[in-house]
């Protein structure tokens, strides 16, 4: 389907898990190329909506009630590229025996997502036009983010971000403006964030790596605010520091 100057892509996701199909809905929207034809709870669903319209892509989970991915796929006469999102790995072999184009395991970070796109298009995400920023001619890093802020999804600047907090339910996100508030966990904001630009430091706690002041093996200095480094994340972080 043209749009524009450049081919758009349609998908639909299937997943049971409504947080799921939001981080995939929230990185399709940052892809205008991606079109999201619609969103399915069950593979018989989709099933139905298939009957009627052709896609380009089928984000898809395996492991569903009553039918799974893998007996969707095999019920399809006409096969689109297939990305599977699932949170067992030990369905890969199975996935892959239907020679899908890509396999993500969850929670699923946004750089992978854009690599597995790009595996199946590798020609139609790769206009100038794109959001994306190319880095280093190959690799494409997301230059932002959106976030659901009451009832409005917000769009947030990678490079504006300072850290981000877990607070309960909530999440808040630092910038030198101040901060903006979502209700989602902290491990499906990190799903978002490209892991050569932020880390995980503590288990309420991301920082970006840009804007770090000074760090010690117990804590890090980002804007006027010092956060702690939690055990379990020290040794990646000084890894990643060269100590």
């Amino acid at each position: 389907m043209s749009n524009g100057n450049y081919i758009t892509t349609k998908c639909i996701i299937v997943d049971d898990e409504p947080m799921a199909r939001d981080v995939i809905k929230r990185y399709i929207q940052q892809m205008p190329k991606l079109k999201l034809m619609g969103e399915f709870g069950n593979a018989i669903d989709a099933t139905i909506f298939l009957q009627e319209h052709s896609v380009d892509i089928i984000f898809l989970d395996i492991r569903m009630p009553e039918l799974s991915g893998t007996e969707f796929v095999r019920s399809l006469r006409t096969i689109p590229k297939i990305i599977f999102t699932t949170a067992h790995k030990e369905y890969a072999h199975e996935g892959f025996e239907l020679d899908v184009t890509d396999y993500l395991l969850k929670p699923i970070r946004f750089d992978r997502f854009l690599r597995a796109v790009n595996k199946a298009f590798p020609q139609k995400q790769q206009e100038p036009d794109s959001p994306l920023l190319m880095a280093g001619g190959n690799k494409a890093v997301a230059s932002f983010i959106y976030l659901r802020v009451d009832r409005k999804m917000v769009k947030v600047l990678l490079d504006d971000i300072l850290y981000i907090e877990s607070d309960k339910d909530y999440v808040k996100v630092y910038t030198d403006k101040g901060y903006l508030i979502t209700r989602q966990t902290i491990a499906s904001v990190e799903a978002m964030l490209s892991d050569s630009k932020f880390i995980r430091v503590h288990r309420s706690y991301i920082v970006s790596l840009s804007k770090l002041k000074s760090f010690t093996a117990e804590s890090v200095e980002i804007g006027n605010k010092e956060l702690p480094i939690g055990k379990l994340y020290r040794n990646v972080f000084l890894k990643l520091q060269g100590n």
